[in-house]
């Protein structure tokens, strides 16, 4: 494939301003839940000894939860507010220490990856579907892995129409008002949420229990902000569970996880293992 440039900032929501907002609401319950997370995900108890790469670290969170489980870490965004809020973590938990860094980069950006040679665990979570060129993205990040490494991924899954207008009304989002961005995250905010309020009153009389406890079980995210980085999400591509699994089976790698959303709305995610 030949190199191609990322789309210009314009085009893209940013993500960054979602992740500082989300950042307030950080606290060491959500970090625990993101260290295991990446230990039941990879199967793994320490990264110990690991070289850990988060392409797009957003918020930073998982670099963190990486780096406290004792990997060396690199994190990189191209949203330069999502690299300040990793920096953020980084100055505020590893202060200097070398083991992680933080830079401003593309995943689209070949010679800028080069840099990082060949690691253990690349980590790149709802991502590479928000480049704009995501298959090249995917042939970027699997060229980054080391033999027996890790390649953890999650990708929109592929609903057919209804991907098609979720696309439509990220469009709108990005180049609407703020009574139109208003207006959007509520309709998305019902659309995503309110079977579960109704479940949730009917089996515990409280609507908002699933959406207080969602931390716990959604690796230490935020409702919240997910549904704003839901509905923002563009540059927006999708991938049936096939389609990725063929992909990276060509590259030699093997499958060690794969949790769909039962083909619904969300991201299916999966854990490579590139064979020697």
């Amino acid at each position: 494939m030949q190199h191609t440039q990322s789309l210009d900032p314009k085009d893209r929501f940013s993500f960054g301003k979602n992740w500082s907002r989300f950042l307030t609401t950080l606290n060491d319950d959500r970090i625990k839940e993101a260290e295991k997370s990446l230990q039941e995900k990879l199967g793994l108890e320490s990264l110990e000894g690991k070289i850990f790469l988060d392409v797009v670290s957003g918020s930073g969170l998982f670099s963190l939860a990486a780096y406290r489980l004792g990997a060396k870490v690199f994190s990189f965004d191209y949203d330069q507010d999502s690299v300040n809020c990793t920096k953020y973590l980084k100055e505020k938990y590893a202060n200097t220490d070398n083991r992680w860094t933080v830079e401003q980069g593309s995943a689209l950006d070949k010679e800028f990856l080069k840099k990082f040679g060949k690691v253990d665990i690349l980590y790149s979570w709802g991502v590479l579907h928000h480049t704009g060129h995501m298959y090249v993205a995917f042939e970027n990040t699997a060229n980054m892995v080391a033999s027996n490494g890790h390649l953890f991924i999650s990708i929109y899954n592929d609903q057919g129409g209804a991907s098609k207008r979720w696309k439509w009304i990220k469009e709108k989002y990005n180049k609407g008002s703020c009574f139109m961005k208003t207006l959007l995250t509520y309709y998305t905010l019902f659309r995503q949420w309110i079977i579960t309020f109704i479940k949730d009153f009917l089996k515990s009389g409280n609507p908002f229990k699933t959406w207080i406890t969602y931390g716990k079980n959604n690796r230490g995210m935020s409702a919240y902000h997910d549904v704003i980085d839901w509905v923002g999400g563009y540059p927006f591509e999708v991938a049936k569970p096939e389609e990725v699994f063929n992909f990276f089976k060509e590259r030699n790698f093997e499958l060690q996880l794969l949790k769909t959303c039962a083909g619904g709305l969300g991201c299916n995610e999966y854990v490579f293992k590139l064979k020697e």
